[in-house]
């Protein structure tokens, strides 16, 4: 692996300046500047940020993750469930992944001989949640052996992707114990301020990771019973992400000159503008869409962003492949005619809510740098999210319950995470309106009619259809933060997703869902050209292995040649 080959060098560097007579010459000439260990403080900032990255959109996984669960359409190999092993959003996460759990192993090392067990709590926490999301994405991946150069493995094996949950969920627990040791509890022994997620908030560390060990076990509900478990954590919870601002974030701030900012704001400013709104993510939005259909969602000004005012609007400077008034983008693995002409300063991004952009007030106006502040979070696990998992549970019989409460104020929790992110992050200088009021618990008009209507077609559905209901719910709640819904896809089915090889279009160009006959509706009496298919590939069971880990680990297995094939194991 990348990490273990620098050692290598670093090591055969050592030996020849020892071999070379500058042993005194070494002693003497010591850079402070470049220490060869770090405070764990430095370690814990550094990993917590670097996840995020690793995660977010624009410069992690979520960037091609986006458009395998269509919330993004791009020129490009993820526009086609394309992604090789040697494409930016699996090389980058990988190492990105590697090189931050070599540091968490550090702190878990260094952490208890200094007394600092919180420290080493969190850490265990950081690298369980982290490996879990490779195992979500990747299947059988390094584990047992990785950072084991210590112990003479250069070339660490790839360890079967059920056997290392478990383990996980014990490093879990192991972590909680650390933060509880009386020996770590003086104040001057734990994080504060380099504890970017939480501030050193022990409290809510441990929710998290209860909430973690919540994801994971609903995670593997098709090949395990987890009722126990569940009903475990649920008899408490209190000891769960229990309210918005507990929920498991990891902050971005609105520094252009350091550029901190969210990675998915990057598009604001980009020179060439690369990713487009999702049309089946609109459609759904605005009710057009058999799912959800005459339904309007409120969070559409929050989510996207038009450069198109809705009076008189610019003439975009190529004819536009789908537009709908002043929204503009692509389809997915579309081939038509007009797909590729560039509209940098008329296609729709993400707004305000996923990524610090801008709210859409209906004016328009070309972005840059400084249309929004770029401050918003990437969600790890919210406490909306944290609701959808119960939901998801009681509807499965799991565990007893009543599933249509618990959706509802999961989606009231969704609507509240808006505005405490861009009140508590992003700080507009817009004048935003808030979805659920200055107490966070008195909706606006169009929330509450939302939500029952939402509730209406739950009352009226089968089982299914209520699951179905819970997740696109959930898809809705997370968009920006994609790992999440590539795995609920994935192991529930839900929510619908396009399916760019149906061929039996709508009037307009719109194809049908896959799962039913029901035509979408035209948008606004505007009509779209008809769209070549150029997808020859099953969606993806996960995603294809690091080429550079491939090539520099003798005991990496074959690439997956049909993704398809490769089934995570929490899939029966």
């Amino acid at each position: 692996m990348i990490r273990n080959k620098i050692i290598i060098y670093i090591v055969t560097a050592g030996l020849f300046l020892f071999g070379s007579g500058c042993k005194k010459y070494l002693d003497v000439n010591k850079n402070l500047n470049d220490p060869i260990s770090l405070p764990v403080s430095v370690l814990l900032t550094g990993s917590e940020k670097s996840i995020g990255d690793n995660m977010a959109m624009g410069s992690g996984l979520s960037g091609g993750l986006a458009c395998y669960v269509h919330w993004h359409s791009v020129r490009g190999g993820a526009d086609v469930y394309g992604i090789k092993g040697d494409n930016f959003y699996v090389q980058t996460p990988w190492a990105g992944f590697y090189n931050l759990l070599a540091d968490l192993n550090v702190i878990i090392s260094q952490a208890p001989t200094e007394n600092r067990f919180v420290y080493a709590g969190i850490a265990k926490i950081l690298k369980a949640y982290t490996y879990s999301v490779m195992v979500d994405v990747w299947g059988d991946i390094p584990f047992s052996e990785f950072d084991q150069f210590k112990n003479g493995i250069k070339q660490p094996k790839f360890d079967d992707d059920a056997a290392i949950y478990p383990q996980l969920l014990a490093l879990i627990d192991a972590g909680i114990a650390d933060i509880n040791n009386p020996l770590g509890s003086p104040a001057a022994l734990k994080p504060s301020t380099d504890d970017v997620i939480y501030g050193g908030n022990t409290s809510k560390w441990i929710k998290a990771a209860n909430t973690i060990k919540l994801k994971l076990y609903t995670q593997i509900r098709r090949v395990q019973n987890v009722a126990a478990n569940v009903t475990a954590l649920l008899a408490s919870p209190s000891t769960l992400i229990s309210a918005t601002n507990e929920s498991f974030l990891m902050p971005y701030g609105p520094l252009g000159s350091a550029d901190d900012r969210n990675p998915g704001y990057g598009d604001y400013f980009a020179s060439q503008k690369n990713t487009h709104v999702s049309p089946w993510l609109y459609e759904i939005m605005k009710g057009y869409n058999p799912v959800f259909s005459g339904i309007q969602d409120p969070r559409i000004p929050y989510y996207i962003y038009n450069q198109l005012a809705v009076v008189n609007p610019a003439t975009p400077p190529n004819t536009t492949e789908y537009r709908d008034g002043p929204f503009v983008t692509i389809y997915f693995g579309s081939r038509g005619p007009n797909r590729d002409g560039s509209q940098q300063n008329a296609i729709s991004l993400f707004g305000i809510y996923p990524v610090g952009g801008r709210y859409d007030d209906g004016l328009g106006g070309v972005t840059s740098a400084t249309s929004g502040t770029g401050a918003a979070p990437y969600r790890f696990i919210t406490y909306a999210d944290r609701l959808y998992l119960e939901a998801e549970l009681i509807n499965a019989g799991v565990i007893p319950g009543d599933a249509r409460a618990v959706l509802s104020a999961a989606m009231a929790a969704s609507f509240a995470q808006i505005d405490y992110v861009i009140s508590t992050f992003v700080k507009p200088s817009q004048t935003v309106p808030l979805l659920m009021g200055a107490n966070g618990a008195t909706p606006t008009a169009a929330v509450t009619s939302y939500i029952n209507s939402i509730l209406g077609l739950y009352d009226a559905g089968t089982t299914a259809k209520k699951l179905e209901i819970i997740m696109t719910q959930k898809w809705l709640s997370c968009v920006g933060s994609a790992v999440d819904a590539y795995t609920d896809y994935r192991r529930t089915g839900y929510p619908i997703m396009f399916d760019p090889r149906n061929t039996t279009m709508a009037p307009g160009g719109r194809a049908q869902p896959p799962l039913n006959g029901n035509p979408i509706l035209n948008a606004q009496g505007l009509t779209q050209p008809s769209v070549p298919v150029a997808l020859t590939v099953d969606y993806p069971e996960s995603l294809p292995w690091s080429q550079t880990e491939r090539e520099l680990n003798s005991n990496a297995p074959a690439q997956k040649e049909n993704p398809a094939l490769f089934k995570i194991f929490w899939k029966p």
